[in-house]
């Protein structure tokens, strides 16, 4: 034995017991580690001697310590197993409640050894010293112990000036080395056995020769503590290794650990020859219910005779026993999916190939990735509703109330819902009609389609398009690797649970063309073409799948980039921006209701008319839809919150005013970001106003300047205009200077206005981007009103596309500019003949009758209703019609 001393640094082992001639690493930290690392680099350094260490285990406390004779853990001991370990320093210590607990706590936190940790020490410990230190973080070390002899421990104490734990140590000799010769002669027989064992293992044969060289050269009472340390043993058992003081018992201990890890070894030697011996190369698939097989005898013939095996041989055929009953799970599992695929009511054709699944299926191990893949697949088919769906409410009324009460506005959609509710009402069964809904964003789209669903009673699904670029996301993957998945489509019948149920396909306008990944809008084709749906072949699938019952609903912001096979198959209906007195109905009936609701008021404590939301409509949104209207509401109710919760605090509640009026607005609110168009008070030469059709799918007024400068005939466009709008200044510039001389601007037909002159043309709001050919009569009116030197009366307004020959053509958005400049106190509107069909059918009659509606045919048309003189028959030529 190594000359030590008696006095040595103590070093706690939580979970982890140190004997002789082992190495273990265990981790410190905290500032007594710091010490400790200090000190042994130290000695080290000047003494050339290692630093030598008391390593001490952790007694484990009562409530989780383990009785062999217990077959059952109570609820305490069950919630003290579960916390996790804790390293050296802070394990099992209590933790203590106060100011002054964290305080204590965080003292402690930084010892090796807290002063609640010291009655759990165990009574043995190991002397040992530090092999190798490594740096784990601030504070914290991994270090390398290597056992050098047993010893008892006897009293604690404190190291001067580092304070570090000492504990004052009794060495253990092998005095009665002497008196085991017979017991030693036993226990090497059985570790030169386990280390032949150990050569028919997937052990490196370097090792297995190092651990042979061992038993040679070591002291057997060595060995006996290496082997341990080896094989599978509990904490327990260490620790009574630990404090066994007589050698013979050591090894008798030693012995019996070893014995039992060699039946172990043996039975598992046993099952693999049983079931390799009835191998051949047509029964490899069946390897695994072999071995399980083998198990299962294995498992009778211990019952049977009743052999006191050991924990280890316990657990390993506990676990056996888990694997047999996980075997009679998964058999359960098949039939229960056989039965779920006969109630599906498969069509003949998937009915075949699930069938063949199936018996493919029982002849794979269910670890193999093809078992995973076809079990998949039978789930998918089991899942589908081939033949369930749910029967449509055809009450025409009750969808009618529906819609209207989802919904305010929307006629034609409407009617189109009715529509087909009566024609399947009267037929009996009708194929479901395929819409495309295109419109601005936030007018509703995908809100009418859940409204459509709730009145044909039928379930709703979305599909979201936008930015899908795969082709397999629409038509499913192949089943020839892992991870393939059937495609939105089926997945969302499969979701759904019903084969009718109403599917919305939104944003179908974004959807990725012409990939390398393959085009998902030709993909679409088959989805949406009613003569080929009810055969829809998934790829993932591989049988027909019928979708001709599903209401298919597409969204759409614009129709520019779908492709013209797959609109062709779609029945586009247009929606409209909200009009503000749309906005107006809809923010009195739906919104201000709702979030008083939602901010936990009653309808008495909030009062708003209809200017103030009419003012909030436009002042504060530049919207198609009512989001962002909603959302001012309720910055709105939130203030007058503020304002009511503050007098509650005051006692004044009485002072609380319900009602919201127009000038507390921006206080609120604050500066409105928009203003509202107003026409010019004052009438001006060259100055016209015209009407636009916003983006948002709001209308507005739109005022034309031109001006002419000495110059050499260039045009000049100023205000962010578009292309079309520059091309349609240009046309309105060319028709002016060659009906010149009819208009009576040019002393002849052959005279160039414009040869000594530029022309400048702007819109204000150059910030805003202009576009489109709705300007083109405008910039003609505003041009004849620049040369002629007459003026177009501030309340009449305009809109309309021209040609070089003069005709005026039909534009659109017609209902939102006639609101708009109604708004804005225009009497007198000016419009294409073509488009009388649409003021009939959408403007509102109360607009109807306050402002006078001229249809113009031609420019002339467009000059007699605008330009103010006093004489304008001399205008008109012979061949006005061209």
């Amino acid at each position: 034995m190594p000359s030590l001393s008696e006095s040595l640094i103590v070093v706690p082992l939580e979970k982890k017991v140190l004997l002789p001639s082992v190495v273990i690493k265990v981790t410190l930290r905290g500032r007594e580690a710091t010490l400790l690392v200090r000190k042994h680099f130290k000695q080290q350094e000047y003494q050339r001697s290692p630093l030598h260490l008391a390593c001490i285990p952790v007694k484990p406390l009562p409530s989780i310590s383990k009785s062999k004779n217990t077959s059952s853990t109570s609820p305490s001991k069950i919630d003290d197993i579960s916390q996790p370990p804790q390293e050296a320093g802070s394990a099992l210590i209590p933790q203590p409640t106060g100011t002054t607990a964290v305080t204590n706590n965080k003292d402690q936190g930084e010892k090796l050894v807290p002063n609640q940790m010291k009655p759990l020490l165990f009574n043995y410990g190991c002397t040992g010293r530090i092999v190798r230190v490594q740096r784990l973080g601030t504070g914290a070390y991994g270090i390398f112990l290597e056992g050098l002899s047993r010893c008892k421990i006897g009293s604690y104490d404190q190291e001067e000036g580092s304070g570090l734990v000492t504990a004052k140590v009794n060495y253990v000799s092998n005095v009665t080395e002497q008196q085991a010769k017979g017991d030693m002669i036993k226990f090497l027989a059985l570790a030169r056995e386990f280390v032949n064992k150990m050569r028919d293992l997937q052990i490196p044969q370097s090792l297995v020769e190092q651990l042979a060289g061992l038993l040679d050269t070591q002291p057997v009472p060595i060995m006996a503590d290496m082997l341990v340390c080896m094989i599978e043993t509990t904490f327990e058992e260490k620790l009574s290794l630990l404090a066994t003081e007589d050698v013979r018992q050591r090894l008798n201990k030693a012995s019996k650990w070893m014995t039992r890890q060699l039946h172990v070894l043996k039975i598992s030697d046993e099952i693999h020859s049983a079931v390799e011996g009835n191998l051949t190369k047509k029964q490899r698939e069946f390897y695994l219910k072999q071995q399980l097989e083998a198990i299962r005898k294995e498992l009778n013939q211990g019952n049977g005779a009743n052999s006191g095996a050991t924990g280890n041989v316990n657990s390993g055929l506990g676990s056996a026993t888990g694997r047999g009953n996980s075997q009679d799970i998964e058999e359960d599992d098949m039939a229960h999916l056989n039965r779920r695929l006969a109630e599906a009511k498969l069509p003949n054709e998937a009915l075949t190939v699930a069938q063949r699944e199936l018996k493919r299926i029982q002849r794979l191990q269910p670890s193999s990735t093809e078992w995973a893949v076809a079990r998949n697949y039978l789930e998918v088919l089991a899942d589908l509703p081939w033949s369930k769906q749910t029967r449509d409410i055809l009450d025409i009324a009750r969808a009618k109330k529906q819609l209207d009460h989802d919904h305010f506005g929307l006629a034609h959609v409407k009617k189109r819902i009715v529509e087909y509710l009566s024609v399947a009402k009267l037929k009996g069964d009708l194929k479901a009609p395929i819409l495309c809904f295109v419109g601005p964003p936030g007018v509703g789209k995908t809100s009418l389609g859940r409204s459509i669903a709730m009145s044909l009673g039928r379930r709703f699904h979305r599909i979201s398009l936008g930015g899908v670029r795969d082709e397999a996301d629409m038509r499913g993957h192949r089943r020839t690797y892992v991870g393939a998945m059937p495609g939105l489509i089926i997945q969302g019948v499969r979701r759904c649970g019903v084969n009718n149920p109403v599917f919305l396909l939104d944003e179908v306008d974004k959807l990725v063309h012409s990939s390398h990944y393959g085009d998902p809008a030709a993909a679409l084709l088959e989805v949406l073409d009613p003569e080929q749906n009810n055969t829809f072949s998934d790829h993932y699938l591989n049988v027909p799948f019928d979708l001709s019952k599903i209401m298919f609903i597409a969204t759409a912001n614009s129709l520019d980039t779908i492709p013209a096979p797959l609109l062709d198959r779609m029945e586009v209906i247009q929606l409209h921006g909200y009009t503000f007195e749309e906005k107006l109905h809809i923010a009195r009936t739906h919104l201000l209701p709702k979030q008083i609701q939602q901010h936990g008021l009653s309808p008495d404590k909030i009062r708003v008319d209809d200017q103030t939301l009419l003012w909030l409509a436009e002042q504060y949104t530049r919207e198609s839809g009512v989001r962002t209207l909603e959302r001012t509401i309720a910055s709105v109710i939130r203030s007058k919150c503020v304002q009511l919760a503050n007098l509650l605090e005051e006692g004044k509640e009485d002072r609380y005013s319900p009602v919201i009026v127009l000038k507390d607005i921006p206080d609120m609110l604050g500066v409105p970001p928009f203003e509202k168009e107003t026409i010019e008070r004052e009438p001006f030469p060259g100055v016209a106003t015209g009407l636009a059709y916003s983006s948002s799918g709001n209308g507005g007024i739109l005022f034309i300047e031109s001006s002419r400068m000495p110059g050499k005939g260039d045009l000049r466009l100023t205000g962010s205009l578009g292309d079309v709008i520059k091309e349609s200044a240009h046309i309105a510039l060319t028709w002016v200077k060659s009906n010149a001389y009819a208009l009576k601007i040019a002393p002849n037909a052959d005279t160039n206005i414009v040869e000594k002159y530029d022309i400048h043309i702007h819109m204000p709001q150059g910030s805003v981007p202009k576009e489109g050919p709705s300007a083109g009569v405008t910039l003609v009116t505003s041009l004849v009103s620049l040369f002629t030197g007459c003026v177009v009366s501030s309340t009449t307004a305009m809109t309309g596309e021209i040609s070089l020959r003069g005709h005026v053509l039909p534009v659109g958005g017609i209902k939102e500019k006639v609101i708009s400049a109604h708004r804005a106190g225009v009497r007198k509107i000016v419009l294409p003949e073509r488009n009388r069909k649409d003021v009939d059918a959408d403007v509102p009659e109360s607009v109807k009758s306050d402002i006078r509606f001229v249809y113009a045919k031609t420019i002339w048309d467009v000059l007699e209703a605008t330009i103010v003189m006093a004489d304008k028959t001399v205008w008109r030529p012979m061949e006005s019609h061209l």
